[in-house]
């Protein structure tokens, strides 16, 4: 690419990792969400995404959510006209968020999060985003198999062929642009990609570019993934890093944190050239197995680490 287009964050800070959302969301404090929903606001983040679903530290029911989330919309839309992105797998999350979501209220569409190959209900989803004019993140880390059934996508090619048939589906079935369609090509861990996902992700892209027929849709990561781990010392410089990286083949999205690691690195810092090396120490060579070089991978990013591991 000549230029990197600008990096739009999805606020991702309503969610239980976070210890203010999960204070937030044990005491049912809606005026704590609603802080969190105008920092970000604050920041510039194109959406404020929902999740509050459970985690490790907190368990939350499906009922749970659904009981709060006519609660929670109203209030945030009523100190933020920043788009709303609803994000859980399950369908009916989605129908009670947009039951009560004001579109008069919102400077842009709700951003639907987000569409996999493994998704039950499908079609409804696909409904849904058609019936509320929706935006929408597709996953491309699963894959649509031969056989009927999904599973995980294991080259850029499996990857590719996903966007391409979600890009179908949601322009003859959902009545969607390729500007509402924003894909997310996965990003894992990268001190523990033994599999080369991060590469995976990044090739992706760089098909999907390539493609004439696809040129308008978007690309996201769930940035706060990549740098799992780390020592806090460097976690969010290696995030960062990552955006500079994923911008020369497209990245225009994130999901991230905007107190910590929404901003690239500037292409002349020294960690841009150090994680783009670990990563081509990552790509298999001839006769060699997709995990020998993935352990060369984290070998190489341990390599950064090591000098942030006492701090």
């Amino acid at each position: 690419m000549n230029s990197a287009p600008p990096l739009r964050i999805i606020g991702e800070l309503i969610n239980n990792a976070y210890a203010r959302a999960r204070k937030a969301w044990e005491a049912r404090d809606v005026a704590g969400f609603q802080h969190l929903a105008q920092l970000q606001a604050a920041a510039g983040v194109e959406y404020v995404n929902l999740n509050i679903d459970g985690t490790q530290r907190v368990s939350v029911r499906v009922p749970e959510m659904l009981e709060f989330l006519p609660k929670l919309i109203p209030a945030i839309q009523a100190v933020s006209d920043v788009p709303l992105s609803f994000d859980n797998p399950n369908i009916e999350y989605h129908k009670v968020a947009l039951r009560v979501f004001d579109r008069t209220k919102s400077r842009g569409k709700p951003l639907f999060n987000s569409l996999a190959a493994s998704r039950e209900q499908l079609p409804a989803m696909l409904e849904l985003i058609r019936t509320h004019d929706m935006r929408c993140i597709v996953m491309a880390s699963e894959c649509f198999r031969p056989d009927g059934s999904t599973g995980q996508s294991l080259d850029p090619q499996q990857s590719y062929a996903t966007v391409k048939r979600f890009a179908d589906l949601l322009i003859t079935q959902a009545g969607r642009s390729l500007d509402d369609i924003i894909v997310d090509p996965g990003l894992a861990p990268v001190g523990a990609d033994t599999y080369g996902l991060v590469n995976i992700g990044l090739d992706t892209m760089r098909l999907c570019h390539q493609d004439p027929h696809l040129r308008g849709l978007h690309f996201s990561v769930g940035l706060s993934n990549f740098a799992w781990g780390t020592p806090k010392g460097i976690k969010a410089q290696l995030e960062r890093a990552y955006l500079t990286l994923g911008a020369r083949v497209g990245l225009d999205y994130a999901l991230a944190n905007v107190e910590a690691n929404s901003t690239p690195l500037p292409e002349d810092d020294p960690l841009v050239g150090q994680l783009e090396e670990a990563l081509e120490a990552g790509r298999a060579l001839a006769g060699e197995s997709v995990e020998e070089a993935g352990f060369r991978q984290a070998a190489k990013i341990m390599e950064l680490c090591t000098p942030y591991l006492d701090l």
